[in-house]
């Protein structure tokens, strides 16, 4: 599998996404990153392959397959291509527009693959959105939140586990994987 840790990212964009996903891979690739492109790349490609949510099905099943661990995702809201990885086993996908969202999204959630959307996401923004994203990881920075890992870390495990047909024969009742408290708490001052 390739990995954040060995700075190896997969990426995928349709036409409208283009734009940002070159100004995040050429950030990228500038701080020493080996990038996998499955969309378009360039901006006469207008192979119907190319379609947003074709796109998003290919990086997700790579996502699925296990030969990466994360990928980066571009259209022109962010949301057709998520919903597209989505359907892939083992994707656990999110659309963020700001550098707070990208850091809950991988620190909270675990996502495994982040899209964004050239209509709203500036060039610049995109960069540090990948950079928060790319330097985090499921619980870091919430180490002095009681249980915040366990938490999420059993959510991620239940949602890889769930089966639609044995929920709905459950009464639409989660099986649970194991339990954890957990309230908001307020970061202490430093």
């Amino acid at each position: 599998m390739k990995t954040v840790k060995n700075k190896q990212i997969l990426v995928g964009a349709d036409f409208a996404g283009f734009p940002l996903k070159e100004a995040v891979v050429e950030h990228l690739k500038a701080k020493g990153w080996e990038v996998t492109d499955v969309g378009v790349r360039s901006p006469e490609d207008n192979d119907t392959d190319l379609m947003f949510h074709r796109v998003g099905l290919r990086v997700g099943s790579m996502i699925s397959e296990g030969e990466f661990e994360r990928a980066l995702l571009f259209c022109g809201t962010g949301m057709g291509i998520h919903i597209a990885a989505s359907k892939c086993p083992h994707v656990h996908a999110g659309v963020v527009e700001s550098v707070p969202a990208a850091l809950r999204a991988i620190t909270g959630n675990g996502v495994n693959v982040l899209a964004m959307g050239a209509f709203y996401v500036a060039p610049k923004m995109g960069c540090d959105i990948a950079d928060a994203y790319l330097n985090a990881e499921l619980g870091s920075g919430y180490e002095w939140w009681h249980n915040f890992y366990e938490f999420h870390k059993l959510a991620i495990d239940e949602l890889e586990a769930f089966d639609y047909e044995e929920y709905k024969a459950n009464g639409f009742k989660v099986k649970h994987l194991g339990d954890y408290e957990i309230a908001l708490e307020t970061k202490p001052e430093e």
